[in-house]
């Protein structure tokens, strides 16, 4: 499974060809994603699938011990 949607299931997701038009349509769904540095929405899978962002796979931290 790819870690984003690609620009074909964004379309689809939200109805919208132009990215503007997309962005606005992912608020008003309430969706999370990012604008990358072209000005294009970057939705994560795991978001289009209806998992909540608590069920989001996260990156594990190092664990720092102060002695």
């Amino acid at each position: 499974m790819a870690m984003f949607l690609t620009p074909d299931e964004l379309a689809e997701l939200t109805g919208r060809k132009i990215k503007s038009k997309q962005i606005e349509a992912l608020r008003r769904m309430g969706l999370p994603f990012h604008v990358n540095a072209s000005g294009k929405p970057v939705v994560p899978s795991w978001a289009a699938q209806g998992r909540a962002a608590m069920e989001a796979p996260k990156a594990e931290l190092p664990v720092w011990i102060v002695k």
